[in-house]
């Protein structure tokens, strides 16, 4: 399937479906004697597996990642790494009724419309469950950024529905995204003790009520070296901004002062420079990147997320005959995806930067 690979010098390929028996992913261009375990890769699929808590899809999977190649002793080779995750909970007669029936809000249509035929076993290839093995690949990539200079992609939920967090974005730790003060799991990975708890209400009432919630994600690389990231067309920003628009479910993208910089004068919005340090601006208004390079700032991003599609209450759609019907999805789903968006968010933002990393490693070799 042709756009099933992603990045230039560290690119990834992922194949496998919702309900097949495997995703797998293969990485090439992993620098050798990195090292690389499958308790790194669990680490990171942990935090998006199915079944994590009450407001998530009760699919239970384990999410086991198997290191098919590409790693001896525990380190890197530096040739191709595959990964493979294995399906054990896939319930595929949950959609024999809409096997003829378009679902709303889904690729169901678009796949007919473009291969005259589709999966409709969960989505198949179209469904979030695709994204394991890009979290996989993308733990790869974050030990990378961690091992060869100290990099880190941190990820947490700004917004479910109509409750938005405030925090400070620099104090933000993985601790406070994984943990809420007194120890207990953050079940939305939102910062905010108060507004977590009242996300975790919002979901468990539209729940009950059959529906679903969208929010706002926001991710943030720190540590990340000036100089990343190419002119025009390889722009980090536009490379960023595909990663995360290639997530299911994702409806906009923006970076630093996003769409309010828009409302701002050119004179409240510059940063002033006032060193040549990693950290070269007093403010970050420009999230991390100026002229699609990277500045030494933290790379602020922020992507807007649909409410999940799949409902368990009857709605309008039509059938492949075009005929009108009601529909109702019957599958297991997650309410609101945000607490499961934000390592999937992660990983295409490491996954970017290592790509960009590596690219600029081997310019400045060549002019050495």
């Amino acid at each position: 399937m042709p756009g099933s690979s992603f990045g230039q010098a560290f690119r990834v390929t992922t194949a496998g479906e919702s309900h097949g028996p495997a995703n797998v992913v293969i990485v090439d261009g992993c620098p050798p004697g990195l090292p690389l375990d499958a308790e790194d890769l669990r680490a990171e699929l942990v935090r998006r597996r199915p079944g994590q808590s009450r407001i998530t899809t009760p699919r239970m999977e384990e999410d086991e990642p198997e290191i098919l190649s590409g790693v001896f002793e525990g380190k890197t080779t530096g040739t191709s790494l595959a990964i493979l995750v294995r399906n054990a909970d896939a319930r595929s007669r949950d959609y024999d009724a809409v096997r003829d029936s378009y679902r709303p809000g889904h690729a169901d249509f678009s796949y007919d419309a473009k291969y005259g035929r589709r999966d409709p076993r969960g989505g198949g290839r179209a469904s979030a469950r695709e994204t394991v093995a890009r979290v996989a690949a993308g733990a790869v990539a974050k030990k990378l950024l961690g091992v060869a200079f100290g990099g880190e992609v941190l990820g947490w939920v700004r917004a479910i529905g109509a409750i938005e967090s405030t925090f400070d974005t620099d104090a933000v730790t993985a601790r406070m995204v994984e943990e809420l003060p007194d120890g207990s799991p953050n079940l939305v990975r939102c910062p905010d003790p108060v507004a977590s708890r009242h996300m975790v209400a919002a979901i468990e009432a539209v729940r009950a009520d059959g529906d679903s919630l969208g929010g706002v994600a926001e991710v943030v690389a720190r540590g990340i070296p000036a100089g990343l990231g190419e002119p025009v067309f390889d722009k980090l920003k536009a490379d960023l901004a595909k990663a995360l628009f290639s997530i299911p479910a994702v409806l906009g993208v923006e970076f630093g002062s996003g769409f309010g910089g828009a409302r701002m004068r050119g004179s409240e919005h510059n940063d002033a420079f006032v060193s040549l340090d990693a950290r070269p601006t007093a403010t970050n208004r420009h999230g991390g990147v100026l002229g699609g390079i990277s500045t030494g700032m933290p790379i602020l991003v922020r992507a807007a997320v649909k409410p999940t599609s799949s409902l368990p209450r009857e709605q309008p759609s039509i059938d492949s005959s075009g005929a009108p019907i009601s529909v109702r999805t019957r599958g297991r789903h997650d309410p609101c995806v945000l607490p499961r968006f934000v390592p999937i968010a992660e990983a295409m933002v490491a996954l970017v930067i290592a790509d960009h990393w590596i690219r600029w490693r081997g310019q400045q070799k060549a002019l050495g």
